[in-house]
């Protein structure tokens, strides 16, 4: 080596001799104009470039070495990039070859060797040239890819991945025949080491978003560790060890669990070791890995962050001429950009790993959740609505995920205050001490705002609760409150619930905004404490210091800001945890009631032995008592009784379903169980009657002939392929009787319990399913089931009456009916309405042709096909058949493409008409000129060394850094009031407007609309628009001034910055185009795949019962755990996203900080303050664009809310020109002109031309075969449908000229389907709170209610459960005749009214009409012939027409009439029954 003495050169040929090296590079590119040219020392030989050829020793032996060294190396780089391209890529190793594994890592340690060498080589001659350092440290990372990528990465090969697929692997098993290729296999479990690194796993999700709109079958599927079946059983072993027990859940595992050891397994007392604390802990420990890495990241990401803020005091030294050594300038930078890729990858994987952590932890709670309910012990589903267990799923699970994201917020607080304090020390001494202490005061400013804003935060969240179980329930029953006339008064209810919740988020945003202002005046104040305290103690300001000072205090803002956060956001996740492992310690079912045997191994199938049973075991009175019966293999057991005598309650306890006191249960066989109210699952008919099992066409025909479904089939549009709407909307209450029985029949279970099946279908539908099911079908098998029609008795092998929860009598029908007063009674009545029918001179009449040639069709041969849309003739529902591919209930709407503007415009225009969103843009603007004249000031008065003259005294400085510290803090305070003002005014407008909207759409909206999708967006997406989108919105504002700012800071003293920034900029847009066509869907797709879980989870609520007497517990499990994964993918899969474009946008941030500080160290001596701008920059780019990205994320919500704002409304509720008169009907009577009805333009006529006339205060009986129109009638009436043709008047008034309300309100119906509200009994019958005490007390007396509701303690404030549940179906069809005892309008309809309720009871019920109603005019619809033999006329209907209309009397001297047919049918069905029994 040569002495290092060297020459500076000019061009003009003037020397700057020195007696060291020439350390400093000069570069002339900064400054063209000047001529200036770069002289360097390189190897410790100084070239002049500027010379034409440099001769002097270009061939030495240094120069010869470095050429070869370099050649080989090209060509050995070369070669492998030709074996790789042409060789490895087109075989089907999976592998990379081991010598080049062995070459990477030999290579990795070499550069680590070569790095070690040039670092001491630099220590001890204190000069190294800079492209050394670059090729060390790139060598390095480079070799330390390879290495990792040589010996644990794996290739993802070409071609299509079918091809390495199981051939029945649950991907395809689940997912549908055209899956695209991203959607059959996980992308992140085959991805190798680099493509984890940088998220290039995601790429072929993304070009296929880019190229199409997704949908839910393009999504990859999870890799089995982030599945629910895979992480699940994890979860529940660690929750069992730590509570020593199971924690309740048939078939917890998915797997293959019967329902007897389904429910061994969760017994009341062994869920209630879960606590909050062992809940927490197998949450973490199940996502233990995902923990630990986590905490790594973020080690590094806090270490690295801090890197920028230490070294800007050096940098800024190094700028105003301070070096310590050569080329500390390009070490510096190579240090910062170290630092800020570290900063980068670790802050990636941090966020990506944790979200994955969030996935996994709310699948775990939503599967246990899901399990839990599906053990509850009846009083356990008593004490918790469904509404608030699937808040548990909706809300808490959610929250709990979430908290991912917050899990090492706690300490990592600790270690960033820490090094900021270090730092801070290191730059100004002592003073940080106040620093410490003005963070402190910060901070513990902080914590009473996140108390209250905690408070706030829980009463807003049990206001929504309440709430939302409001609205649950309206929207169970719309249809009772529309006919009624109640929507506006429960929408006010509803109305006044977000009053109170508004309330609360009106002083939790408020709150928030103070919290916002804090954040955003926090450095500003401490960094005025601590200036202030290094002039008190004379410590000098110099501007290397305060910039490396207030860039410490910009990244100590978000420990600031998050504490109160992350402490506010751990006690809503304890509040989430204490109600779900609240709700995992209540009581299931007790697993020892009901001994479940093999069938065959005795001749017995049911024995109940000393029973004793309460739905309230804190009750006196039992429930069933003393209950001592057998019934053998192959008997038919009928149970009757009189109305709440406990009928079904017998069924259920032979289910295992009451709680026992005392006495034995034994089964031998499997059992199918058949309810009262129909439990039907949403979708299609065969799914229901299959339930599970595999398709047998021979024995599926004959279950469709034995239960009278296949003429429904063949004029359903679909066929048994008909989705069917929610709680089976679009069926008729026979028609999902029917279905219930046919699923029950599939089944072929050994014992089959019928609740009272024969109530909801007419007599001769009636009289075939018993004949073809209990006698035909299950003639083989052991039946138990419960009627009230007394002719069905007589076949059966023992009777059973119940009275008061007691047997009273059993027997065979002859034996009992003279040994006591129950069954008489009973039969007593039956036969005191055939007597009426005998007294008509009719008894025995056989004339008539339906029966004669023993067809057993539902309908009669002349009706054929002209039921197109008998389901809507039956309940007057329309089916939107056509109008989207023709079923009613379609996938859920979502908007495709890109948002549109127009959303975004009404959101921020919605309130106030836009007015604040100029103040809120000027408040900003303000703060950031403020912000940079602050800076400005600090950086210019401040003397860049001690040796300096300050501009200003240090009072001065201070002052008017005070003075624009504090106009920039008040600018904030009026930008987050006027923003909270706005977004909560658009807030409310939004929910005011929706909910409008959806209580004033016709009932076709409801019907064809799933509550859950409605529930979704009034929860979720209201959620999302009260607390997050205005802020979001903000960000996106504020992020983007800010970086105007900076650039017009930037463009003032480094212009050259925007070279790179431009192009930077242009592809970060590209990348965020990109990637938002794919992101956009995903977040839609996340919205979409919510309900389903929701919706199939309250199904599962309702039909528990149904669901555990199958046995099919774990196959319902196995659905949830579908669910949960198809809403897991699109988010899952959006995180990744999210994390893809941030990298990229990090890396292109990276590269602009690069060149900003290469050009920063090629400036003139003295340029400071735009350092610590250019330090923001590279951050700020990339913060706009994710910002924008994750509004257009956030506005779906809105976009969603504004779809439900557009429904197509009612008619007027009231119409001013036609305000009727008080007294209107006066005499009630009903003109039909005319009247053509049908459900849609492209649907044929239901109703077909009906003229008659109801007089006024007269009864009318409509009878018809099921679907011939009777109930679109009533849907007519009541302009639920509005007529096509014609007209209806009531008192010759046209009912379609007056307002809605004022017509329904004048009308009174009982409903096929009874309704209560949660709520009390006095509640039930009044809830427009409008009758006294007195008046309810004597409804109650009319409708054989008062004796029961005296005998409850609270008597008229008697609890009402959800559904009405703890009332049995019969007394809640009492409650709705109740009503309309209360109402006493001039026009009473009554749909099947008495359809559950004895004949006895059916008979007093008649009696209290025609006493009330004497002079109303009663229109009645019934399958019991004896409910409409006293009436006035009869209407029968057959195909949508008029067949015949007169007296009863008259009709039936007509022997040829359909009526007396009918009559005929039913009497002989009754007298067949007894003649059986009199000649046996």
């Amino acid at each position: 080596m040569r002495s290092s003495m060297g020459t500076c050169k000019t061009k003009s040929g003037s020397e700057l001799v020195g007696g060291g090296s020439c350390k400093t590079l000069r570069c002339s590119s900064q400054f063209p104009s000047t001529g200036m040219e770069c002289s360097v020392e390189y190897g410790g030989r100084e070239k002049d470039f500027s010379e034409p050829g440099v001769k002097d020793g270009f061939w030495s032996h240094d120069r010869l070495a470095i050429q070869l060294d370099l050649s080989t190396r090209v060509v050995a780089w070369l070669a492998i990039s030709a074996y790789l391209h042409f060789e490895f890529f087109h075989s089907r190793e999976e592998k990379v070859p081991s010598f080049l594994t062995i070459w990477w890592v030999l290579f990795f340690l070499m550069s680590c060797s070569g790095l070690v060498v040039d670092f001491l080589y630099f220590k001890i001659h204190g000069i190294l040239q800079p492209h050394l350092w670059v090729l060390d440290f790139g060598s390095l990372f480079c070799g330390l890819f390879l290495g990792c990528a040589g010996l644990v990465g794996k290739r993802t090969l070409e071609g299509s991945p079918l091809l390495q697929e199981p051939l029945l692997s649950v991907a395809r098993i689940n997912g549908s025949p055209n899956t695209s290729c991203t959607g059959d296999v996980s992308l992140f479990a085959s991805a190798g080491f680099l493509s984890i690194l940088t998220f290039s796993w995601m790429g072929p999700l993304l070009s296929v978003g880019h190229k199409k709109t997704l949908d839910l079958k393009d999504v990859p599927q999870l890799a089995d560790t982030d599945s629910v079946i895979g992480v699940f059983p994890i979860f529940k072993s660690k929750l069992e060890s730590y509570t020593g027990s199971g924690t309740g859940g048939a078939g917890a595992g998915a797997g293959n669990s019967s329902s007897s050891s389904g429910r061994k397994e969760g017994s009341g007392s062994g869920s209630c070791g879960v606590t909050t604390a062992r809940l927490a802990k197998a949450l973490v420990f199940s996502v233990w890995g995902q923990v630990l890495l986590t905490a790594l990241y973020v080690l590094v990401y806090t270490v690295a962050s801090y890197v920028g803020p230490y070294l800007i005091d050096f940098f800024v030294q190094y700028l105003n001429g301070s070096r310590e050594f050569a080329h500390e300038g390009y070490l510096l930078v190579l240090a910062f950009i170290v630092a800020k890729l570290l900063e980068c990858l670790s802050q990636r994987h941090w966020f990506f790993r944790l979200q994955q952590a969030g996935v996994r932890v709310r699948a775990s709670l939503v599967a246990m959740i899901y399990q839990k309910g599906l053990t509850l012990s009846s009083q356990s589903r008593q004490s918790r609505t469904s509404g608030e267990i699937i808040n548990l799923i909706s809300v808490d699970a959610d929250r709990v995920g979430l908290y991912s994201w917050y899990m090492h917020d706690l300490w990592m607080v600790v270690l960033q205050v820490t090094l900021a304090l270090l730092i801070l020390y290191s730059c100004l001494g002592l003073a940080s001490l106040a620093a410490l202490a003005a963070t402190f005061v910060v901070m513990l400013g902080n914590v009473p705002l996140g108390k209250v804003q905690e408070k706030y935060q829980e009463k807003m969240m049990e206001s929504k609760d309440i709430r939302m179980k409001a609205t649950s329930e309206i929207l169970r029953n719309i249809r009772i409150l529309k006919l009624q006339g109640w929507e506006m008064k429960f929408l006010s209810k509803i109305i006044e619930l977000r009053k109170t919740e508004a309330n609360w988020l009106k002083k939790y945003v408020y709150a928030y905004s103070i919290t916002t202002f804090v954040f955003w005046g926090s450095p500003t104040f401490v960094a005025v404490v601590t200036f202030g305290a290094c002039m008190l103690m004379g410590i000098p300001l110099e501007s290397g210091k305060i910039l490396s000072a207030l860039a410490t205090f910009r990244v100590l803002q978000e420990p600031i800001y998050n504490l109160p956060d992350t402490i506010s956001m751990t006690i809503q996740t304890k509040v989430s945890l204490d109600r779900i492992s609240k709700f995992l310690c209540l009581e299931d079912l007790q697993p020892d009631i009901v001994q479940r045997l093999p069938r065959g191994s005795s001749e017995i199938a049911i024995e109940v032995s000393k029973g004793c049973f309460s739905w309230d075991l804190s009750s006196e009175i039992p429930t069933l008592n003393d209950l001592n019966f057998q019934v053998l293999q192959g008997m038919r057991v009928a149970v009757c009784g009189t109305v709440g005598s406990g009928k079904s309650s017998l069924l259920s306890c032979i289910l295992g379903e009451v709680p026992k006191i005392s006495g034995t249960v034994k089964l031998w066989g499997t059992t199918a169980y058949v309810s009262q109210s129909p439990w039907i699952q949403s979708g299609k008919i065969q799914e229901n009657i299959l339930f599970g099992k595999e398709m047998d066409v021979e024995k599926y025909d004959k279950v469709l002939e034995a239960c009278s479904l296949k003429k429904d089939l063949e004029i359903l549009p679909f066929g048994d392929q008909t989705v069917i709407g929610e709680r089976g909307i679009n069926l008729s209450g026979g028609q999902k009787q029917r279905v219930q029985l046919a699923r029950a029949l599939y089944q072929d279970a050994d014992i089959y319990l019928l609740d009272d099946p024969f109530s909801a279908v007419d007599a001769h539908t009636g009289s075939h399913l018993f004949k073809e099911c209990l006698l035909g079908a299950l003639a083989s098998k052991t039946v138990v089931y419960v009627t009230h029609q007394v002719e069905f008795l007589p076949s059966a092998d023992l009777i059973l009456v119940m009275k008061d929860g007691e047997v009273a009598q059993g027997g065979k029908y002859n034996d009992i009916l003279n040994s006591g007063t129950e069954f008489m009674e009973l039969v007593g009545a039956h036969r005191d309405a055939l007597a009426a029918l005998e007294s008509m001179d009719l008894a025995g009449n056989s004339s008539s042709g339906i029966m004669e040639g023993g067809s057993c069709d539902t309908e009669s041969s002349t009706q054929g096909a002209h039921k197109v849309e008998q389901k809507d003739a039956q309940n007057g529902k329309p089916d939107e058949v056509g109008s989207q591919k023709g079923q009613l209930v379609q996938e859920e709407e979502r908007e495709k493409g890109r948002v549109g503007f127009w959303v975004y415009w009404r959101y921020i225009t919605m309130a106030y008409k836009g007015t604040l969103v100029p103040l809120i843009l000027l408040g900003q603007i303000l703060f950031q000129i403020l912000q940079i004249g602050s800076n400005y000031w600090m950086a210019w008065a401040a003397p860049a060394s001690k040796d300096e003259e300050p501009h200003v005294n240090s009072a001065m400085l201070i002052y008017v850094y005070i003075a624009l510290a504090l106009g920039s803090a008040f600018c904030i305070l009026i930008r987050s009031l006027f923003l909270v003002t706005a977004g909560y005014k658009t807030a409310t407008l939004l929910f005011d407007k929706m909910h409008m909207c959806i209580f004033r759409a016709p009932m076709s909206f409801f019907d064809s609309t799933p509550s859950g999708r409605i529930l979704n967006r009034a929860s979720t997406d209201q959620n999302e628009v009260d607390t997050n989108i205005p802020f979001q919105t903000g960000t996106f504002a504020f992020s983007i001034i800010q970086l105007l700012g900076v650039i017009a800071v930037m463009s003032q003293v480094a212009w050259q910055v925007f070279i790179i920034f431009i192009p930077v900029i242009a592809a970060s847009i590209w990348y965020q185009q990109y990637y938002i066509d794919a992101a956009r869907e995903l977040a839609r797709l996340v919205g979409v795949c919510k309900a389903p879980i929701i919706q199939h989870f309250s199904e599962s609520m309702s039909g528990s019962m149904t669901i555990r007497s199958f046995g099919h517990e774990s196959r319902f499990v196995g659905t949830n755990f579908h669910l949960c994964d198809d809403y897991s993918r699109p988010k899952f899969h959006n995180a990744g996203a999210m994390e893809w474009l941030c990298f990229r946008l990090n890396m292109l941030s990276s590269l602009t900080f690069a060149f900003s500080l290469v050009f920063l160290i090629s400036m003139p001596k003295g340029v400071i303050d735009p350092v610590t701008y250019g330090l923001n920059l590279n951050m700020l780019q990339a913060w706009v664009i994710w910002n924008l990205c994750n509004l257009e994320n956030k506005i779906i919500s809105v976009e969603r809310i504004l779809q439900y704002t557009s429904i197509p409304s009612e008619p007027p509720l009231t119409i001013e020109a036609r305000r009727l008169h008080c007294n209107w009907p006066s005499k009630g009577e009903v003109d039909l002109h005319d009247l053509q009805v049908r459900y849609a333009p492209h649907m044929p006529f239901v109703l077909r031309g009906l003229t008659c006339t109801f007089p006024g205060g007269m009864k009318t009986g409509i009878v018809g075969r099921t679907g011939s129109g009777k109930s679109t009638l009533i849907q007519t009436l009541f302009r639920i449908i509005d007529p096509t043709v014609g007209q209806i008047f009531i008192d010759g008034i046209d009912i379609s000229t007056i307002g809605l309300h004022d017509l329904r309100s004048r009308l009174s119906i009982i409903p096929q389907d009874p309704t209560m509200f949660e709520g009390t009994v006095r509640g039930n019958l009044d809830p427009l709170e409008e009758y006294t005490d007195e008046q309810i007390w004597e409804a109650l007396d009319c409708c054989q209610l008062g004796e029961e509701v005296r005998k409850k303690e609270l008597k008229l404030s008697s609890t009402v459960t959800e559904n009405g549940e703890n009332w049995s179906v019969g007394q809640r069809q009492l409650v709705c005749l109740g009503r309309v005892i209360l109402k006493k309008s001039k026009v009473l309809v009554l749909d099947e009214a008495t359809a559950s309720v004895d004949t006895a009871t059916d008979s007093l019920i008649q009696k209290t009409l025609r006493q009330q109603f004497s002079e109303s005019t009663v229109i009645t619809i019934a399958h019991r012939i004896t409910s409409v033999l006293d009436s006035d006329f009869v209407l029968l209907l057959d195909n949508g027409v008029i067949v015949e209309h007169d007296t009863p009397t008259r009709l039936l001297e007509n022997k040829s009439s359909l009526f007396a047919n009918l009559v005929s049918e039913y009497t002989m069905r009754s007298s067949s029954s007894f003649d059986r029994l009199n000649n046996q």
